[in-house]
């Protein structure tokens, strides 16, 4: 029958295919996101605002039980990072979401965790996982958690978007170590198949299951696989020494994104299940990973993304290094640029001095907000209107700039077009 369905982490990237999977049935989905203006679009139901981070008391989530049928949570994040606290999103808010829905009469709760989500794996990733799946196993409401493998599909994000980076940088493939890190990738359609049928019958209520693939795939492979796939050509695979990735990991800490020192303990932990064990329980054969592949041929927006997966960091690195030295620059020389603009604006030195700081503080500033990734597509139209101011103050005071070798001005428009193209592919989702 169909039910009104409440789905945390709808627009993410298995919750956005949950929801057209769960829509297509013809069940009311309704997407509780941070940010309702993310929501999958052509919904019937509106989306409602939620956050994990805060949402950790049953009242927070009574409100929005009522009218609900079940509930599936594909809310998640790798690591924690500014304003997102892992064990909140994970544990506390889930948990809190369970008690309510006990306390609502919402009996059906499917919850998508992870494989790695056992004692053995030592990440705060696995182990909040653990603790909202071992909370929920312990309640009386008809719950199934699923803990799937990789999970794949013609669109991509966070590990399986990198894994494409990966495999389309030229001339090489690097790999961890020898590669031979092993997955049982599930097509998301496959994973969505689950879904429904935890949600519509009865046979896998109070189960606990693996969706995995039929067979184990090597991380190597999986990567010259996604550069067939992308229409790249061959290359070489280059084992890079685990060491330098730690390294590499420990520096995309601090630059957030999905590699970092959480991605490679979930890599090294093993993601591989029982297909035989998985397929018994639910009468599903997922497809192998060559053959859903093969279903669905790359495009040209496939290989932009993964050509541009490595490029958009360093361009937004690129930025904030130009507005820091644009800044640290003009604060070292500051007085001699004051003195020019008291010559050729006749204005007062103090004058001069202040309007100078302000615009190398606007830089450093600037740098800052790159740095953390602030509103992209704000901050792009204020880096452009900083060039423009700039380029029109340098011409009123040294209109000879522009004839000069090398065009010092000239160069200011495509750094602005630069910063438009940051803009414009900065964004996640």
């Amino acid at each position: 029958s169909r039910v009104r369905i409440l789905l945390l982490g709808a627009s993410g990237f298995i919750g956005r295919e949950l929801f057209a999977a769960l829509a297509v049935r013809g069940h009311r989905v309704v997407a509780a996101v941070r940010d309702p203006e993310a929501s999958p679009p052509f919904s019937s139901e509106p989306a409602i605002r939620v956050d994990l981070n805060g949402d950790t008391r049953p009242e927070a989530w009574l409100p929005r039980l009522a009218g609900i049928d079940a509930v599936v949570n594909c809310a998640g994040i790798l690591q924690a990072s500014r304003g997102q606290s892992i064990g909140a999103i994970h544990r506390d808010g889930p948990i809190a979401l369970f008690k309510a829905c006990a306390q609502a009469g919402v009996r059906r709760v499917v919850q998508i965790s992870a494989i790695s989500a056992t004692t053995e794996a030592a990440t705060a990733y696995a182990t909040t996982k653990l603790a909202a799946d071992d909370y929920l196993r312990s309640t009386a409401l008809e719950w199934v958690v699923l803990r799937p493998s990789l999970v794949h599909a013609r669109g991509a994000f966070g590990g399986t978007a990198l894994f494409r980076g990966m495999a389309a940088l030229p001339f090489a493939i690097p790999v961890p170590g020898d590669g031979g890190q092993r997955f049982q990738p599930i097509h998301v359609s496959d994973l969505s198949r689950v879904v429904v049928l935890a949600l519509e019958g009865d046979t896998l209520v109070r189960q606990t299951l693996e969706p995995v693939g039929p067979e184990a795939v090597a991380l190597r492979t999986i990567l010259e696989d996604y550069r067939r796939w992308l229409g790249f050509g061959g290359a070489p695979v280059i084992a890079v020494p685990r060491t330098l990735v730690r390294l590499a990991c420990r520096a995309g800490d601090l630059a957030g994104g999905p590699l970092n020192s959480t991605s490679l303990a979930q890599l090294e932990h093993g993601n591989t299940g029982d297909a035989e064990a998985f397929s018994r329980a639910t009468g599903i054969s997922p497809r192998g990973w060559k053959e859903s592949l093969a279903a669905e041929p790359a495009h040209a927006q496939d290989r932009w993304h993964a050509r541009l997966f490595f490029v958009r960091p360093a361009l937004r690195y690129a930025l904030a290094f130009l507005w820091i030295i644009s800044g640290v620059t003009g604060l070292i020389d500051l007085r001699a640029w004051a003195l020019l603009m008291v010559s050729r604006l006749s204005i007062g030195i103090g004058t001069a001095l202040a309007g100078l700081a302000l615009a190398c503080a606007i830089d450093l500033l600037i740098a800052v907000l790159l740095l953390r990734r602030w509103k992209p597509r704000r901050l792009a139209f204020i880096q452009v209107a900083a060039i423009a101011a700039y380029t029109a103050g340098a011409t009123v005071l040294w209109p000879s700039l522009w004839v000069e070798p090398l065009g010092p001005l000239f160069k200011n428009v495509p750094i602005a077009v630069a910063v438009l193209a940051w803009g414009a592919i900065e964004e996640d989702r």
